[in-house]
This record gives C-alpha cells, structure tokens and sequence, in this order.
C-alpha cells in the first residue's frame, strides 16, 4: 500500500517508519526544508530510542521517502495521514490552521478517491470542517472526487512509541463510510494479525476518545498529587496508599505514582484542549479544570522543598538531574524542571545541570543561565542541594558515598520517588520526597 505522511514531527515521523516497517511505501512530508534534507541524511529531528535506526534501513529498502511536496505523490497513494501540529492558542484552544492547510491543499490535488485520515489530535467536530474545506477546494475546480475522511487518534508513550505502534493495545478509527472502513482495516492488519484490535466508531466518538484517555491519565496523576500532598500533613506515607489502593481490580496501579506534576507536548496541551471545547459547547469540565490547577501547582513542589529544607537559597548551588518531562526522550516541552530552575535562578541559586539526553535542548531554550556538566556526580560537586527531577534508569542506584564527598551540603530532594529513605538517612542526608512527612 501506498500512503503518505504529511508532518514530520514526532506522531509523524513514527508513524511513518512503522508503516514502512511492516511493509507499506511511505513518502513522509514537511513544508521544512532544513528538516527534510537532514532526514534524507540520516539526521534525526527528535530523539526515540530504536527510531534512527528503523528510518535509516527503510530508507534503504527504498520503503520511506522524504520530501516537501505532497501534490508529487498525491496521484500514488491510497490514504494521507495529517499529522501536523496542533498548538495551543492563547485561550487554550487547539489551532487548527496547519490541519486546514492540509486539508485544502488536499482538495486542491486530488484525482481519484483517498482517504485523509487526521492523526493529529484535535478537537471533537474538526473531521466536519476539513471535509468542509475538501469540499470547497473541489467546487472551486469544478470536479467531482470522490473522497473520504477519518480520524485515527494515536496513543504513542514518548520514550516507548515504537512498541506502542507496532504492537498496539488498540487502534482506534472513526470512518463514515465502508470504503474507508475497509481500505483501513488492510492498512493495519498486519500489525494486528494474531488479535484485530481496531475499533471502529463515528468520527466524534474518535476524536473525543483521544482527549478522553489523556484527561483520564492526567486525572490519575494529578489526583495521586493531590493525595500525597495530603499525607504529608496527616504523617501517611502515600507510597502505602498507592500500593493499598492500586490492587483493586477496579483501579489498578497505573498513573498513580505520586511526583512533580505531569508535562510533555500532550497531557497540558489536550487538557487545556478539552476544558476550552466544553467552554465552546456551554458545558464547564470542573474535574478537568481541578487537573489542570493541582498539575501546575505540583510543578512547583520540588522547589517548595528546596526552600523548606535550606531556607534561602540565594548564593546557594542546586544540583538539578533531570530535565526531560520524562525518562527515554529528550522533550522538555512543559517540563516541571524549567519551572524549578527558573524559581531558583530568579531566587539567586547557581544551578547545575545533568540530562542523559535533553541537555542541547535545555541549552535551546533557556540558554547559558545554568552549568551543564557531564554527569550526576559533576553536578553534585559543590551543591548544597541534590535534586531529582526526572527518573532515568541511570539516576536509580547513585554511589551516595561519592555524591556525600563532592557535595558541599546534604540535601537530597527526591521528585519522583525512587530513593530509599533510610538508605540516605544512614549516610548523614536529609531526606524529603513526595507525599511523606
């Protein structure tokens, strides 16, 4: 089959790869020049483990293509994948002006019957205005091709995408008719050979369950923030009441693990995204709105730590590990560490650095103001304060003895809760994590 890819971003560029993977032949599209060269060299735009690898071998088999014009391909391919960007605007809204443009260019080009399917996530009701302007751009040139329109939502865990496409717990489509319904059911059927776990429904229901699941993860974590700030001041331990509440069957361990808030280019930006299409039909999403508020104020807990063991922090030196919003990426959109160093740097605090990965994209967005060192042990040299942000795999099991010896203070502030207390205890540091006093 072939399809095209209009997006080279992280949902795009995945997709992509996985498509040609499996067989498929894929031209991947971006209006970005500089981007499309650099992949046409084997230079990765974002960083996901297993990803260069798979590009640069379909590239090879002549499976995946790049370029910045979708009208060159238009007349091959059977389906198109939108998966432009969907940013915020100011009022929290999705902007929809690149997966319009899609649209119309689109309509503009079509010869014979394709499929746009939106990968993108985007808010309940678009599928009406890009066959809208589908529709416009054909009536402008006077002819009459056939067409449909999809909504396939994706589910991609940054850091693990590559499993998540290639063995999907779900894949979930919204078609209006059998034609579409059929040319999707052979696109991913070979991903899903042993157990068909396509789920096909209306285009709204579609577009509404992507926001529903990541409202839904969201909620689970800000609702175990919320818990945990609470046992700090009854003298629980929220670790117990995690392990207490996550083995009933009806609510299961997942999401709930107490820590600084939740970030990334999806949860802040699909929950904002929904709160505002309630706004727009008349109807307040209070739960959603509460995630969004304990979610920002959880940004803010390792700092608030910082200052409760050290007072002021002026003069002082905070070792900050991790600065990704999570573990296996280098995204650091909405990271809870760009709130914390920047609390601590308008507060005076010399901050030093370490990311396994995001540290040249620390560096692009705020520049010089901290010290990036080499590694965990470089950055605890001199530090009143050791500070987790982020739990890479290579952060769990420090050599405390070394970090004691070039620390010049002994505060250890654990962000996501993955120390032993009395470990630490016994080795003379003071101690605090989330969600116990």
């Amino acid at each position: 089959m072939n399809i095209a890819i209009v997006g080279t971003g992280y949902v795009g560029l995945v997709t992509g790869t996985c498509f040609a993977e499996m067989g498929a032949h894929v031209t991947c599209v971006d209006v970005d020049a500089q981007k499309i060269q650099k992949l046409k060299d084997g230079i990765m735009p974002i960083y996901e483990p297993g990803l260069e690898e798979l590009v640069k071998r379909n590239v090879g088999f002549e499976r995946l293509k790049f370029t910045t014009d979708l009208t060159e391909v238009l007349d091959d391919v059977e389906v198109v994948f939108s998966a432009v960007g969907t940013p915020p605007d100011e009022d929290g809204s999705a902007d929809l002006k690149y997966v319009l443009a899609v649209a119309r260019q689109f309509g503009q080009n079509i010869n014979k019957y394709t499929i746009l399917v939106t990968k993108s996530t985007v808010p309940v009701g678009t599928a009406k205005k890009v066959k809208a302007v589908i529709q416009e751009e054909l009536d402008k040139r006077g002819v009459n091709v056939p067409f449909d329109v999809a909504s396939n939502p994706e589910f991609l865990k940054e850091g693990a995408a590559i499993k998540d496409f290639m063995s999907p717990d779900r894949v979930v489509v919204g078609t209006e008719s059998e034609k579409a319904k059929e040319v999707m059911t052979r696109l991913y059927k070979p991903f899903l050979i042993n157990n068909f776990r396509v789920i096909f429904m209306d285009i709204p229901s579609a577009e509404m369950t992507k926001y529903a699941a990541n409202a839904m993860l969201a909620t689970r974590i800000s609702f175990m923030n919320d818990i945990a700030n609470l046992c700090e001041r009854v003298g629980a331990n929220v670790d117990s009441v995690r392990k207490g509440i996550g083995t009933d069957s009806r609510i299961g361990s997942k999401f709930l693990y107490a820590g600084c808030g939740y970030g990334g280019s999806c949860f802040p930006k699909d929950v904002k995204a929904l709160v505002h299409t309630g706004m727009d039909n008349g109807y307040h999403m209070e739960v959603i709105e509460a995630v969004e508020r304990v979610n920002e104020k959880q940004k803010s807990i390792v700092y608030d730590k910082i200052i409760k063991a050290v007072g002021e922090v002026q003069g002082k030196t905070i070792a900050i590990l991790g600065l990704a919003f999570k573990p296996e990426t280098d995204d650091m959109r909405e990271a809870p560490a760009l709130v914390v160093i920047d609390k601590l740097l308008r507060d005076g605090a010399t901050v030093r650095v370490f990311d396994p990965i995001a540290m040249d994209e620390c560096k692009r967005r705020i520049g010089d103001v901290v010290t990036y060192c080499t590694n965990m042990y470089d950055a605890a040299d001199g530090a009143d304060v050791f500070a987790l942000m982020t739990e890479w795999r290579q952060f769990r099991m420090p050599s405390w003895n070394v970090i004691k010896k070039v620390m010049t203070g002994n505060v250890v502030v654990d962000g996501r809760n993955i120390y032993d207390r009395q470990e630490l205890e016994e080795l003379g540091f003071v101690y605090t994590r989330i969600g116990e006093k």
